[in-house]
């Protein structure tokens, strides 16, 4: 038990429920490749793809070696893409030797790994990143053909599927991810005439996976929406989804405030008539946004109130006018539900102009989590 005033919870019964809703959205045939990066968008990394490996996920989707390091010497046993590829010959070994799945987009990186497959006598399988209007990494979908004639020249390598990533599937239009999907089918298509098997094509996100069912190809990859996040605040689930991350403090002081007494720093509120305050135990420097300052919420006592002034590095403060019953200890949530009243990563982020995934990052880095 952490000894700080402050609380993260995982609910990992909600990340299963959020993975089954995924279920629900795919064919049964479709595999999932659940996006872990970031310590699992601030979830834990080790802990959600221990239970992603339970229940039954194909493979899991990481940025970087050192994100797989921690999981194969914690002996998780997925396939585990890493989506960033590698840079260097060091890495290209680790690949080999860790039996992990980089995504390619350049010859350099091929050729690395196809020398270092060869000298070991083994067989590396490689994700090839298309870029089919992402403007990111990838090849570009028009040079498909060129790029694989090269590639597949090169020994050591299996390339199990293409991958690309859709820029804008969350909005309403849905012409450029339309345009998307009909790009990673050509650049599909170019291979299969090349006698390419791929049997694990990937392109959908959160997004796709909810609202463009031909995008699901032969795999897909949730990440916010295991978290109970939408892609963008104001997008509309077709199912149902549960927040899994919780974040809450105390109450360190309350007090009663004369009419024009200025709050926190840079005096951005000033009391209109009297007023009652509490003093939590949270700020930004535990993740929570700055730019909740006189706009944000709190729950305490399972009442939703407002933050008011400046946030601190360590405390915020809240209006809790007319709430007799508050006592210092209280605990006051900033995300998650308290009582019937609740606040969500995607609220949040639509107050300071962000994505819920930010949010969670975040709030998850600083704090103890405790699994639920």
């Amino acid at each position: 038990m952490s000894s700080s005033p402050n609380r993260i919870t995982i609910d990992m019964s909600a990340l299963v429920y959020n993975l089954g809703q995924v279920k629900n959205l795919i064919d049964p045939e479709t595999r999932i490749m659940g996006i872990v990066k970031s310590d699992a968008y601030g979830h834990g990394l080790l802990r959600v793809s221990k239970l992603l490996e339970e229940k039954g996920v194909s493979s899991l989707g990481l940025a970087h070696i050192h994100e797989a390091r921690q999981l194969r010497d914690n002996g998780i046993r997925l396939p585990i893409v890493l989506l960033c590829g590698i840079t260097s010959r060091a890495e290209s070994e680790e690949v080999v030797n860790r039996s992990l799945t980089p995504v390619v987009y350049d010859l350099s990186s091929a050729e690395m790994l196809s020398q270092e497959a060869v000298r070991r006598k083994k067989v590396v399988n490689i994700h090839v990143k298309i870029d089919t209007g992402m403007g990111r990494l990838g090849i570009p979908h028009n040079e498909t053909g060129h790029f694989m004639r090269k590639i597949t020249r090169l020994s050591g390598l299996s390339i199990e599927a293409l991958i690309s990533h859709l820029s804008s599937a969350d909005e309403q239009d849905r012409s450029f991810t339309e345009g998307q999907i009909r790009n990673f089918k050509t650049a599909i298509d170019v291979c299969h005439s090349m006698g390419m098997e791929l049997p694990l094509n990937n392109l959908a996100n959160s997004a796709g996976i909810m609202a463009h069912k031909d995008s699901h190809f032969n795999m897909v990859r949730p990440g916010i929406i295991l978290y109970g996040g939408l892609p963008s605040p104001g997008f509309r689930p077709p199912l149902p989804l549960k927040p899994v991350m919780r974040f809450s403090g105390q109450v360190l002081q309350i007090r009663d405030l004369p009419d024009q007494t200025p709050i926190s720093y840079g005096r951005r509120y000033l009391t209109q008539g009297n007023k009652k305050i509490a003093v939590i135990s949270v700020g930004y420097g535990d993740g929570l946004p700055r730019l909740l300052s006189n706009r944000g919420k709190a729950i305490i006592r399972g009442k939703k109130i407002n933050i008011i002034g400046t946030i601190c590095m360590n405390m915020t403060i809240c209006d809790i006018t007319g709430m007799g019953d508050v006592i210092q200890g209280d605990e006051a949530v900033l995300l998650g539900a308290q009582g019937d009243q609740m606040i969500t990563g995607d609220e949040i982020a639509g107050l300071c102009d962000t994505i819920s995934y930010e949010i969670f990052l975040s709030l998850g880095r600083n704090t103890q989590r405790e699994y639920l």
